[in-house]
């Protein structure tokens, strides 16, 4: 399939700013990581339901999926970012208006939770989104880290990136980097929501035990597309997790069932250092590097 790439950020761009997820408990973070935006030669648009809340989300479900509509209608929004994630995404992925965002491409951006929203938009708009920072719990942080920073413009900016990993140098592969939270993409698992081709399985996690990591893998490849196409394993900052010794035999007996390659080390995650990649943008490991391919 061919994948839709927004058009690169440049500066005086209008980057709006919204929150599908968790409420936001912190507003003098989106005031700090608004201010940076602007600093760095951007103009910003908050969204007007940006504090709303409603239990742990921010604000009603049909209210957040209109807003991610809304802002891909906006014809003076080149970029979207999410504020924060936390959980929502999963019950607004059937409020977006995949035609409108397909025929209104623009840069969307977050991770964790709104990994959700991401696969969903590659998977029904075709357009290619940006496993990225968030202004909450990044860019609006009170030390941000240069690596996170300049890599974010540069990714959004639409040059390619390549970063170390740690693996079997002999072993190559490629496809189109697809992936983000693990626990968040399997939720979506009894909907249309897996590449019709090879792709790179890219995974960060936070909080959850040695198990709940192996279930997810075990439920993913009980899916007959998934095994078909996924052509390697990266692996990201799985943080905060229960019984690390596991983990890695874990991962690595699946990357052995699967008859993928497997690589860790990749600075992604939630971490203060993680990189930017685009979500459906081919993707190439060798010689225990990977290249993130933009177009052109």
């Amino acid at each position: 399939m061919s994948y839709i790439f927004p058009e690169p950020l440049k500066k005086g761009d209008t980057i709006g700013i919204i929150a599908p997820c968790g409420s936001l408990k912190e507003p003098e973070r989106i005031k700090a990581g608004t201010k940076l935006l602007q600093n760095a030669g951007f103009k910003v648009k908050l969204s007007e339901h940006l504090f709303d809340k409603y239990r742990y989300m921010a604000g009603r479900d049909n209210i957040r999926g209109e807003e991610i509509n809304n802002f891909f209608a906006d014809k003076e929004i080149n970029c979207i970012i999410c504020a924060r994630g936390g959980y929502g995404a999963l019950r607004i992925i059937d409020k977006l208006d995949y035609d409108l965002i397909k025929h209104n491409p623009k840069l969307f951006c977050g991770y964790s939770d709104v990994t959700a929203l991401s696969v969903m938009l590659l998977k029904h708009a075709g357009l290619v989104t940006y496993s990225s920072p968030m202004l909450s719990g990044d860019l609006g942080e009170e030390k941000i880290s240069d690596f996170t920073i300049n890599e974010f413009f540069k990714t959004l900016g639409g040059k390619q990136c390549e970063y170390g990993l740690t693996g079997s140098s002999e072993n190559s592969t490629n496809g189109i980097a697809w992936g983000g939270n693990l626990t968040t993409i399997t939720s979506l698992c009894g909907r249309d929501f897996i590449p019709d081709e090879k792709f790179v399985f890219i995974i960060e996690d936070i909080n959850e035990s040695a198990y709940k990591i192996d279930r997810c893998l075990a439920q993913l490849g009980g899916i007959k597309r998934f095994r078909d196409n996924v052509a390697g394993i990266v692996c990201g900052e799985f943080t905060g997790i229960d019984n690390a010794e596991w983990l890695d035999e874990t991962i690595k007996e699946y990357s052995e069932e699967f008859k993928v390659p497997l690589w860790t080390g990749l600075k992604l995650g939630h971490i203060a250092e993680k990189i930017t990649f685009p979500i459906g943008g081919e993707c190439e490991v060798k010689r225990n590097r990977i290249f993130f391919k933009q177009r052109g």
